[in-house]
């Protein structure tokens, strides 16, 4: 625990000094100071319409999350179980990531229109596959002994996936929606910027045309605080499901 806590700040230490270090040389006009930035990160706690944009940016993230969450692990059990939907959907799952958000988010806006729903829609597209890519590898790996233990047992069809298959690729499944969650903040921050919105997105873009550089950072370090936060309650989670499937196999 002190090593998890340790390391961490020593790389964020080192990475500080050398922030100093290059904005007091000048080495940029435009690079300005970590007090600079602490100011504006000040102003931005006491601004209620700042937190509003916040808000919005992750109700659309999280939205997005869950939604494509609660699409993956379905087609998930169902690759996992059937040989005919593997063999039909895995072919278009590696064409479907060769699509970059920044085309895709047009499109929604012509099918959607503009608010939360095309974000959100970006963001569940975004989350999609690398929870389903976890997933159905969790599912796979389950112990064949216990599945075969489970169904002498009389366990079978939906039982046996809802109480022995998903609890014990857990980690898998919550390694997926880990990486899914912080990226779907990317998601929700690429379809502001490009769809439009009332989020930090439109807050980035406001920044950047008036050269605020001090604010477009501190609202990158409050992107980067949403998104450690939920990598890290979610990887929390996953250890914790680790130690209960070594206690099972135990």
């Amino acid at each position: 625990m002190k090593r998890e806590i340790a390391a961490p700040a020593a790389l964020g230490g080192l990475l500080l000094v050398g922030w100093l270090v290059t904005a007091g040389a000048k080495a940029s006009p435009l690079l300005p100071g970590p007090g600079a930035v602490l100011n504006r990160l000040a102003g931005f706690v006491v601004d209620s319409t700042y937190w509003g944009y916040l808000g919005t940016t992750v109700l659309e993230a999280f939205g997005g999350a869950l939604l494509g969450t609660a699409v993956a692990l379905p087609m998930a059990a169902l690759i996992h179980r059937s040989r005919w939907a593997a063999a039909a959907i895995n072919p278009f799952l590696g064409a479907t990531q060769a699509i970059p958000a920044v085309a895709i988010a047009p499109l929604l806006v012509l099918w959607i229109g503009y608010g939360l729903g095309p974000v959100i829609m970006l963001c569940a597209l975004i989350v999609f596959f690398p929870i389903l890519i976890s997933s159905v590898v969790g599912l796979r790996h389950v112990d064949a002994d216990v599945v075969d233990a489970a169904r002498m047992d009389g366990a079978g069809g939906w039982q046996l996936l809802r109480q022995v298959e998903f609890p014990m690729a857990l980690a898998s499944v919550l390694g997926g929606i880990r990486n899914g969650v912080t990226l779907s903040v990317t998601g929700a921050i690429v379809g502001e910027m490009v769809m439009g919105g009332s989020g930090l997105g439109t807050v980035l873009t406001i920044q950047r045309d008036s050269y605020d550089t001090a604010g477009m950072i501190g609202t990158v370090v409050v992107l980067a605080l949403i998104a450690s936060a939920a990598y890290s309650l979610i990887h929390h989670w996953e250890r914790n499901s680790r130690v209960i499937e070594s206690i099972g196999k135990s």
